[in-house]
């Protein structure tokens, strides 16, 4: 079977502070045409986003028996679906140790969703490159920072991100997600005003439940970019 004759699938997921904001990220190539999605959720946890980034790309997909490669860089979902979960369904969702099974619920759905799927599951390293992973994880990063991203759908020769690619190295290796680097600070906006946070649980307090812009910048300069982008004048940044 060619690659190309394949439905190939990257997924991703993202937390602020785990648990916190969170966003998830899907890639779908079936045929010629390409899919993303996204979305995200507060509070949350990374292992639920990456969950949820499987179930939704996989419950985009009508019935089919083509395979499906589906390419995730976490350890948790892959051996959870490959190994542990018809265990844990046996076992009435409880461990070896007897311990509740954490994310039940969406266990479930993947296991629902992937008893009608020919499912090829791949491991593949995060922030070394590989376009399909680290797109998905722009995606993920972005939900979970702003709440919202530009999703791409259309056709494949108009994509600008080579799926096929999964070579990695020291040279294309990229830095960590900006979910995992250590804050400047936090920035929210709300009602025209922006002020900066030393940590993120005075930014939440403020955000939460009202009609806000928020997100961590990781230098001074970046702090400038984000305020530039909410189109507020930095020397009207308040603390």
């Amino acid at each position: 079977m060619k690659e190309e004759d394949k439905i190939i699938i990257f997924t991703d997921g993202s937390s602020i502070n785990n648990p916190g904001p969170g966003g998830w990220g899907a890639v779908i190539l079936d045929g010629e045409k390409v899919t993303e999605l996204g979305g995200g959720e507060n509070p949350t946890t990374n292992n639920r986003m990456e969950m949820t980034a499987i179930i939704k790309a996989l419950s985009k997909l009508k019935k089919t028996n083509q395979q499906i490669i589906l390419y995730t860089d976490s350890s948790y979902v892959l051996n959870g679906a490959t190994l542990w979960v018809s265990g844990w369904q046996k076992n009435g969702w409880v461990t070896k140790n007897k311990n509740e099974v954490l994310n039940k619920d969406l266990w479930e759905q993947i296991l629902e969703l992937t008893n009608e799927l020919n499912i090829n599951w791949q491991h593949v390293p995060s922030h070394v490159g590989i376009p399909g992973n680290e797109r998905v994880d722009e995606i993920a990063t972005t939900f979970a920072e702003e709440g919202k991203q530009d999703l791409y759908k259309g056709g494949y020769s108009d994509y600008k991100i080579n799926l096929f690619d999964l070579s990695f190295s020291d040279v294309k290796k990229k830095s960590k997600s900006r979910s995992k680097k250590p804050a400047y600070s936090y920035l929210s906006l709300v009602d025209g005003v922006a002020i900066r946070h030393s940590d993120w649980k005075s930014c939440e307090c403020r955000v939460k439940g009202v009609k806000a812009k928020f997100k961590k910048s990781l230098s001074l300069d970046d702090e400038k970019e984000i305020l530039k982008d909410w189109g507020v004048n930095p020397s009207e940044l308040q603390n």
